[in-house]
């Protein structure tokens, strides 16, 4: 695995060690109020980013593209100030995180169109 394809599969593994983490702590303290926060790391960032990491290694002509860079750090940005925003909802601040949640989470959708825009070629031809 390289190029792009490395790059989205190494930040899932983050991603994967980072909610995984939050998920122990929560049952180490018994405080759940982050489960949205793990499950958004998780879900997007552990299974949805390996997912991209796996189709750009299948394909490695779609990963070349510049809708797939721009794709890569679109999602990545997005998905930091979305999990920036659900921490800070949870913990009590909806008024500072509701922001950045929302701008993370329209980015996080705009990547994944672009993600759609680059594979659905691919995904047509097969």
């Amino acid at each position: 695995m390289k190029g792009l394809a490395s790059r989205f599969f190494a930040s899932a593994l983050i991603y994967a060690v980072l909610g995984m983490s939050l998920g122990v702590i929560m049952g180490m303290t018994h405080d759940h109020t982050q489960m949205p926060t793990h499950a958004h790391i998780l879900v997007i960032g552990w299974v949805s980013f390996a997912l991209f990491g796996f189709f750009y290694h299948l394909f490695p002509a779609a990963a070349l593209t510049r809708i797939a860079t721009a794709q890569f750090w679109l999602a990545e940005v997005s998905l930091l100030t979305m999990v920036a925003g659900l921490l800070l909802i949870f913990s009590g601040r909806p008024e500072l995180g509701e922001p950045f949640a929302g701008v993370g989470s329209i980015g996080v959708l705009l990547s994944t169109i672009l993600f759609a825009i680059n594979a659905w070629p691919t995904v047509r031809s097969s």
